[in-house]
């Protein structure tokens, strides 16, 4: 199978964040972009953390509950955040997939700024495409 990289399937336009968003507008980003999440990003573009649907729902369980005051992403990101290099091999990525838990990585450069994002359903389309590809050479 000829190598796919995630730079060739990666969306070049993700939902993105900043530290200082509150967490509603966040939300409001997440549901216009039909995105399950993003990176959290600097103003230079650097990653520095990630918000998901699920940090911001159980952020929202948690405020009905109790009537918390206005949150921000800083309060809920995820700070570990696992990305991805663009060079990575789409079959590498999908068996990382298969015992990791995020659905959506960060593709950063060598030095940490966001290029894009990858998620599962990009690798299946890539993946796919690869098989039909294959199948069509065979019945050549």
């Amino acid at each position: 199978m000829e190598s796919l990289k995630v730079s060739d399937h990666m969306n070049q336009r993700p939902v993105t964040f900043t530290s200082n968003m509150t967490v509603a507008e966040a939300v409001e980003r997440l549901l216009q972009t039909k995105q399950t999440g993003g990176p959290v990003i600097d103003t230079h573009k650097k990653v520095i953390g990630f918000l998901s649907e699920q940090d911001c729902l159980v952020h929202m369980i948690e405020s009905s509950y109790y009537r918390e005051q206005v949150a921000h992403v800083k309060d809920i990101m995820k700070i570990d955040v696992i990305s991805i290099k663009p060079y990575t091999s789409v079959i590498d990525l999908a068996q990382k997939m298969m015992t990791e838990k995020p659905k959506v990585y960060p593709v950063v450069d060598d030095d940490g700024y966001l290029l894009g994002t990858i998620n599962r359903s990009a690798l299946l389309h890539a993946i796919d495409l690869q098989l039909h590809d294959g199948y069509r050479l065979r019945a050549s």
